[in-house]
């Protein structure tokens, strides 16, 4: 087996791109290789796959053996894989998501190579039952939530996956390892959550810390870039195009007001190649 181990601002998948099909045994792979120990080491398994309805599919498995409907980051990597390894030659591509059906894809080329991808991540999801929450209103917005006697007040966004973002004093130094776990899977989500503890800067720049359902803390998270402005935007905090500054670096978010498509500007790279 024939794997890229590559990474979008250091959230970081092994990228499988022979298969036809996911393999029967992906959960029991992503647990095994993602590893950081005794395996490859990365927060999910990605596979590039045929696709009816787009130019390529893409199926991700993360670490813990779970399937994200969706991953801005990955989605960056897949594109890039296309292109760099001459799978295409269209600088416009769309690829199939889990969460998001057929997104559309922007790739910046320099020297033959993507250097930056613009992905279309689609209109975000506010419905509280649809994101999903338990709460039946048509956006949660400064909802409060209790967890081990502390309230935090959260904002509900799909994007294909859910989140809720959450306004600390410091984003950078909060203390992700002690509170993502609890809020990912307390009751109020039925489907789990992704997490990010957010703090708002100025009017184009917030910064944010994300503890990911299924793969825990990570470097970055795309999706959860894209629901931190939307979620600012909600509560007016920020311009409807800001940049969200995670651990691994900055991304580009765009809530487009004309078609209410959120649209991610990043890099992706390659770190190394291998076979299993």
């Amino acid at each position: 087996m024939e794997f890229t181990k590559m990474n979008g601002l250091g959230n970081d998948f092994v990228v499988f791109a022979n298969e036809k099909q996911l393999p029967e045994n992906a959960s029991e792979l992503a647990i095994e290789l993602c590893n950081r120990y005794f395996g490859i080491g990365a927060d999910g398994l990605v596979y590039i796959l045929p696709s009816e309805v787009a130019d390529f599919r893409m199926r991700i498995i993360n670490s813990d053996g779970s399937e994200a409907e969706q991953c801005g980051n990955a989605i960056r990597c897949v594109a890039k894989y296309v292109y760099d390894n001459g799978l295409t030659d269209k600088e416009e591509i769309t690829i199939e998501t889990l969460g998001a059906g057929a997104q559309k894809v922007q790739l910046t080329v320099l020297d033959g190579k993507v250097s930056t991808v613009r992905v279309d991540m689609g209109e975000p999801i506010l419905n509280g039952l649809q994101v999903p929450t338990t709460i039946d209103a048509e956006t949660v917005i400064n909802q409060p939530i209790e967890v081990d006697g502390r309230e935090f007040q959260f904002t509900a966004v799909s994007m294909g996956n859910p989140h809720c973002v959450i306004y600390v004093d410091d984003a950078i130094n909060f203390d992700l390892n002690v509170w993502g776990p609890k809020l990912e899977v307390h009751p109020m989500f039925p489907r789990k959550i992704n997490v990010e503890f957010v703090t708002v800067n100025s009017r184009t720049q917030a910064d944010m810390r994300v503890w990911e359902r299924g793969a825990g803390p990570t470097l970055a998270c795309g999706t959860g870039a894209c629901a931190t402005v939307v979620a600012s935007v909600l509560t007016g905090a920020v311009d409807r195009t800001a940049t969200v500054s995670l651990k691994g670096g900055d991304l580009l978010i765009e809530w487009n007001e004309a078609d209410n498509h959120v649209y991610m500007t990043g890099p992706a790279a390659v770190s190394f190649r291998g076979s299993l």
